[in-house]
Order: C-alpha cells, then structure tokens, then sequence
C-alpha cells in the first residue's frame, strides 16, 4: 500500500511538473495512460451506483472506459460530470435510448459507455480520419473500435511504438486490465478524436 502511494503521489508530481514545464496536455495524457498500466485492475464492467461528481468504481476494476476516464481525471478532468452535464442538455443527441432504452441521463454509468464518450469528444474535441496509416495516429488520441461480436472499444494513442511495425502503441482494457500493445489495426477502428480540455487550451 505504502509502495502504491508513493507511485501515485510520484505520478502527480510528474504531471504538475510537466506542465509547469510546457508540456503539451497529450504527453501528459500519455503519462497519465502508461501510468494506469502499473495498476491491476480486474475486467468488470457491472452496473455500479457511484457518487457524483468524482465517482468511480473500485479502483480494482474496470473496463476499457474506465482507463479514458482515470487517465483524465489523473489531469483533473472529471469525464463523468462532463458527459453527465452534456447528456442533461442534449440528451436525444446520445445513443442511450437507441441502445439501452434509457429515459433520462445516468450518471453512473454513462461514462463508462464507448458510445456516449464517441459522441462527446465528437461533441466538445476533434472528430479525426480514420485511415489506415500509423501516421495518421498521434500520442494523446483517442481511438474506438469494434470488436467481434459488436463490442465498442476503446483506448489511448501513447508515443511509443511497435519494434516490429513501427505503429504507435494503444494503452486499453481489453479484458486483462490496462496493457500497451500494438493493437491499432487488429480490430475496424470506428472512431478518431482528439480532446484537449479547456483548461488545457492555450
């Protein structure tokens, strides 16, 4: 416990000092991402009542969202108030009814759905190509896929690359907890956002 602290207590500081440094909010993304790989995490995607704002789910679990949305609230973004606060104004612009039969905004899970995070940061950050070039892809970008079986996915573009391919790295959940692994074209990418925070804005 008092090692994980410690790491935690590191990572923050990194993260102050990179940006009192200069450093873009994508590296610190990235940093944020790699760091969320050092945590065991549990795959479970239940259905969990959490406080709002600043809920999550316990830290030993999670899903392929949870690593979007620790990962900016690592930067002080809360992921789940936003979308929450989105979803209350512009609530037939989201899928949850098509998909889920919802009525109303859910603030306990919404955020942990591939879906509504595509049409937020398609929203509030940059809808980018989706091609099939590595270069195309840059640290800090958000990545959504479709995995067999009609499962969305998704995971963040980090600056490290593949030995074999040169592609850029994905940090993601996919089932064993938070890995990088070169992953970017193993699956039909259906989506590519960039989202910078507006506290992070020049």
């Amino acid at each position: 416990m008092r090692r994980r602290c410690i790491g935690i207590a590191l990572l923050f500081w990194l993260l102050s000092a990179s940006w009192l440094w200069g450093e873009s909010f994508e590296q610190a993304l990235v940093a944020a991402a790699l760091e969320r790989t050092r945590q065991t995490v549990r795959y479970d995607g239940s259905y969990r009542a959490i406080a709002y704002p600043g809920g999550d789910v316990p830290t030993g679990t999670g899903v392929c969202t949870d690593v979007i949305v620790r990962s900016y609230r690592a930067l002080g973004t809360d992921l789940q108030r936003l979308v929450h606060e989105d979803m209350a104004a512009h609530f037939t612009t989201y899928p949850s009814r098509r998909i889920w039969g919802l009525a109303a905004p859910d603030p306990n899970i919404d955020h942990r759905r591939v879906p509504n995070l595509q049409t937020f940061f398609h929203r509030h950050g940059t809808a980018l190509p989706v091609t099939v070039n590595a270069a195309d892809y840059a640290p800090g970008d958000l990545v959504t896929w479709m995995l067999p079986g009609n499962l969305p996915h998704i995971g963040i573009v980090t600056d490290r690359r593949s030995s074999r391919s040169g592609s850029p790295m994905i940090v993601h959940n996919i089932g064993a907890g938070p890995k990088l692994e070169e992953m970017l074209f193993d699956f039909p990418i259906t989506g590519h956002y960039r989202y910078v925070p507006r506290d992070w804005e020049d």
